[in-house]
């Protein structure tokens, strides 16, 4: 399961409040929704949290939107821990400010043990770059064109060990993608609500799954070959 999280600007606007109460009503949504994939067993969840073309926003946005990850992930290390929950980061740790880089590193290391669960936290990420960073892992390992495999490319991405999502929400009413997960998402169903991100309830969320399991997924096959969710 992957998720884009999208609207909470526009929740706040037309709620007459400023961007950042939007925001803080979307990290309530975001609980909900690991609650409820914990709940229904699901093993992988990872949400967009902040993309690489996210750092055009208004500093003071950005800020506070920090600010609010360090604050999240702090709060919830000890339920993640209790739930089984391990927390990994997608995207250029490194890049982060210091205070979000070290409270993450800290629940990463508390987590790293837990198994029920995989909730992937998709930060200063970009999927192309993710593409490319594959790309430059196999040619400085040397690796001849002719051995490069589905396989073997994966097991450079951040998402090596995981399996692919088999839905992708995006919230919002939103019709595109943004540069998320471009190579797993391949054969991945998506499912866009009209829901602002804030008001994806834990019933909203399963709704998505209803959907999802009235699809049939055909992996380039024809209808005839392929079976329902």
């Amino acid at each position: 399961m992957a998720v884009i999280m999208d609207g909470n600007g526009r929740w706040a606007t037309k709620r007459g409040l400023p961007r950042s109460d939007g925001h803080k009503a979307g990290t309530e949504a975001a609980r909900a929704v690991v609650t409820r994939c914990r709940e229904r067993g699901i093993g992988h969840l990872t949400l967009y949290t902040f993309s690489k073309e996210n750092w055009g926003r208004p500093k003071d946005e950005i800020s506070f939107l920090f600010d609010l990850l360090t604050r999240f992930v702090s709060r919830e290390a000890d339920t993640l821990l209790e739930r089984g929950i391990r927390l990994t980061v997608f995207g250029e740790l490194a890049g982060l400010p210091l205070t979000p880089r070290q409270a993450l590193a800290h629940v990463i290391k508390k987590t790293a043990g837990c198994r029920d669960m995989r909730l992937n936290l998709a930060l200063n990420y970009s999927g192309r770059e993710e593409i490319l960073r594959a790309c430059r892992a196999l040619a400085a390992k040397g690796v001849p064109p002719a051995d490069i495999t589905d396989e073997r490319f994966a097991a450079e991405l951040y998402t090596a060990g995981q399996p692919d999502p088999d839905l992708v929400i995006r919230t919002s009413g939103e019709l595109r993608i943004s540069n998320y997960l471009l190579w797993q998402s391949a054969y991945s169903e998506f499912y866009f609500p009209e829901t602002l991100w804030p008001d994806f309830t834990a019933a909203e969320f399963d709704k998505a799954i209803e959907e999802y399991r009235s699809r049939r997924r055909r992996f380039g096959l024809t209808g005839d070959q392929t079976e329902k969710i």
